[in-house]
């Protein structure tokens, strides 16, 4: 029945008449939150009809159609037979969606009616794979065997032994769902003895005692995308677990680890390679094979090549696997000093070193290279 004193809903919810949907639902929340009668124990009744009156304006809002009318007509275009259209079906309906993410799990507000059954989404599976470098680095197809639970083929996710059946809860009637009054709310909650099916077994399934499940290795083909790296995880949508209640299926996360390489280092999609030259290589210059991904590639070392020096191959390190082209790959040259020496060697070394005297002076220092050796090493 319309209340004598029926305030305007856009005054009730403190918004304009121009206000959005994403603003009345705020306005709401607002207002809901401010008049919950648990807030006000001192004053519960005041409390209850200022939640009513927010629900009520926000039911009317919320919906295109009745907002139409209501402002077309007001209050008088949403009576029927001298009073207000009774909104008892859906106004706590209201506050669940409005509210449902804030009191989670299967507990909702209602008006005294049966709650609706939820379905539920099938749990996420995990699944670790090792992957050696050369997989990584080209991509790979496999199979893998998950182990995961699946509906009894016996009973058919019943629990129930062939033939007995299943009786309806005594604690909440079937209905899956107990009630409880607090004030002028009739609370919902999850039946603790049937656990939400509204049902018992009378004798339980030998196959999947009762449970209704039993576990499965399932075999799934897998593309594993080149140049992944260690923490890639893959999704393979709806191959997780079933959900109950007829719920779609979980998802199975694939998380990669890939193998170390025995002589690259990897940043990224780039690929680092320490390579040991001579002297003479360094002094005289030469052309070296060195490892690469696709096989043996060929290093020009010019003459006169200081250690530490690097050379970059481009193009030549590793794929990206969300499709940003190939990393480079990068040559760290170092000069090794010779620890022992024939006679033979000694006499031509200090031959070289005659002809061939440096200023030992500190020289200036080299930012640039400083900062590449700096990188390299970490």
């Amino acid at each position: 029945m319309i209340r004598k004193e029926q305030r305007d809903f856009y005054e009730v919810l403190g918004v304009a008449r121009t206000a959005s949907a994403d603003e009345i639902k705020g306005a709401y929340r607002k207002a809901a939150l401010k008049w919950h009668p648990d807030r006000h124990p001192e004053d519960k009744h005041e409390a209850e009809v200022r939640f009513r009156e927010a629900t009520e304006a926000y039911a009317v809002l919320s919906d295109a159609q009745k907002r139409d009318v209501y402002d077309r007509y007001g209050l008088a275009g949403l009576s029927g037979a001298g009073g207000m259209e009774d909104f008892s079906g859906t106004i706590f309906q209201d506050f669940h969606d409005v509210f449902g993410d804030l009191f989670g799990g299967g507990d909702f507000f209602s008006s005294g009616r049966r709650g609706r059954s939820r379905v539920q989404r099938g749990a996420d599976l995990r699944y670790d794979m090792a992957l050696s470098f050369e997989e990584a680095a080209s991509g790979v197809s496999t199979k893998i065997k998950v182990p995961r639970q699946e509906f009894c083929g016996v009973c058919n996710g019943t629990g129930a032994k062939a033939g007995t059946g299943v009786v309806a809860c005594q604690t909440c009637g079937g209905r899956g769902q107990v009630v409880t009054q607090q004030a002028m709310f009739m609370i919902s909650r999850t039946c603790p003895a049937c656990r939400g099916a509204g049902q018992i077994i009378k004798e339980k399934c030998p196959d999947c005692r009762g449970q209704g499940r039993v576990e499965k290795e399932r075999t799934i083909e897998l593309r594993i995308p080149p140049g992944v790296d260690t923490g890639t995880r893959l999704r393979v949508s709806g191959e997780g677990e079933p959900g109950p209640n007829g719920g779609p299926a979980g998802d199975l996360y694939v998380v990669l680890e890939v193998k170390d390489h025995r002589f690259f280092e990897r940043r990224g999609a780039d690929l680092y390679c320490t390579v040991p030259i001579s002297l003479a290589q360094a002094a005289l210059g030469t052309e070296l094979m060195v490892p690469g991904l696709a096989g043996e590639e060929k290093l020009k070392i010019p003459e006169g090549t200081q250690s530490g020096t690097i050379f970059r191959m481009k193009g030549k390190g590793l794929p990206d696997p969300h499709g940003g082209g190939k990393g480079d790959l990068y040559f760290h040259v170092r000069v090794v000093t010779p620890t022992k020496m024939s006679k033979e060697q000694r006499k031509l070394m200090e031959q070289l070193r005659e002809m061939m005297k440096v200023e030992n002076a500190p020289a200036e220092r080299d930012s640039a290279m400083f900062d590449k050796m700096k990188d390299i090493l970490g």
